[in-house]
């Protein structure tokens, strides 16, 4: 059978049923011995003679250049900017992933980062454990206008989730026509309006539309990110596109770290051009920059996929798409 290194951090933290899906199937496995993510020469060194690795999103194009062993990456994740398909194409290596285990706990983070960013909880959490008590204002999701960049498996969900706070308006923008999708969420914002209204309140239903970029900038005031990176979107939001945005507004971006320019962003929030960010993603990561200085930032650790269900989900589909490549089962294969 086939010797797989696992490169990704953390695996089976919680529940050791990724790895004994392996084993049981008769491959030989290796897991990341560093106790972090692996550096793209660390991962090229460690598996270059391996026949599969399971990945995190670390920068596969050197393992993927030198590599004469490799015929199978399987990704813990959907991301796959960190995987360089055209070389994998000419080399004859498999490309597989897990794009539906990550959508929830995503989804939730994102809108948790809305809320927080929105009413300060950070900024008063280290109000308080620096002696002060100024008990910060802030907007609520009710009544505000949110965007939505990119609106795939994650997207939708958030705005599902976004449906329950009731608010004015979800602007979503895509590069494909999203009618069939906004409509069924529409739907659904009108049967929230009806039981509201049998509930004596008096709220508008939540109207969704799709426009584009500049104007989700301009008219929201809360934007969460969930496209991919790609060379398209990589530096998407720089100083210019996020000038457009409401002083009011904040921004959120748990998809990937590049789409927003990071040092843009810092002088965006020194100047006060907007109200607040959250960052759950970076181009390099751990992160040690500059935003770490800033009081109106929330900065967490890729973490959008860590709630304990979603991850071992996630790892298990990772290990049954190498047992489905090696042992003649299904897999779910990037096409």
């Amino acid at each position: 059978m086939a010797k797989v290194f696992v490169s990704t951090f953390p695996f089976c933290r919680t529940s050791k049923v990724a790895l004994d899906i392996l084993v049981s199937n008769g491959h030989e496995v290796m897991v990341n011995p560093l106790g972090r993510k692996m550096k793209p020469i660390e991962v090229s060194e460690s598996a270059r003679d391996f026949d599969a690795l399971i990945a995190g999103t670390e920068d596969l194009t050197d393992l993927v250049t030198n590599s004469k062993s490799i015929k199978l990456i399987s990704r813990v994740g959907v991301g796959l900017d960190s995987v360089p398909l055209g070389l994998c194409k000419e080399k004859g290596i498999a490309v597989a992933y897990t794009p539906d285990a990550v959508s929830p706990a995503v989804s939730e983070l994102a809108v948790c980062l809305i809320v927080d960013a929105m009413r300060k909880v950070t900024y008063a959490d280290r109000e308080i454990r620096k002696g002060e008590w100024t008990r910060p204002y802030g907007e609520r999701i009710g009544g505000a206008t949110v965007g939505i960049l990119g609106f795939g498996r994650i997207g939708k969900r958030v705005a599902s989730h976004l449906l329950g706070y009731l608010p004015k308006e979800i602007l979503v923008c895509d590069l494909i026509e999203m009618k069939d999708s906004i409509r069924l969420l529409s739907d659904v914002a009108s049967n929230l309006y009806q039981v509201n209204r049998d509930l004596g309140k008096n709220w508008d239903a939540t109207t969704i539309k799709q426009v584009d970029l500049d104007s989700l900038l301009k008219m929201s005031d809360a934007i969460t990110i969930h496209v991919p990176l790609t060379a398209q979107t990589k530096n998407l939001l720089n100083y210019k596109k996020m000038s457009l945005m409401k002083s009011s507004a904040v921004l959120i971006n748990t998809a990937r770290g590049g789409i927003v320019n990071e040092n843009d962003l810092y002088k965006v929030l020194q100047e006060n051009l907007i109200s607040a960010a959250a960052m759950d993603v970076f181009e390099e990561e751990p992160y040690k920059g500059p935003l770490s200085t800033l009081e109106n930032v929330i900065l967490t650790q890729h973490m959008g996929s860590c709630s304990n269900d979603c991850r071992e989900d996630m790892e298990r589909e990772a290990s049954e798409n190498v047992v489905g490549f090696f042992n003649g089962g299904r897999w779910e294969r990037v096409v």
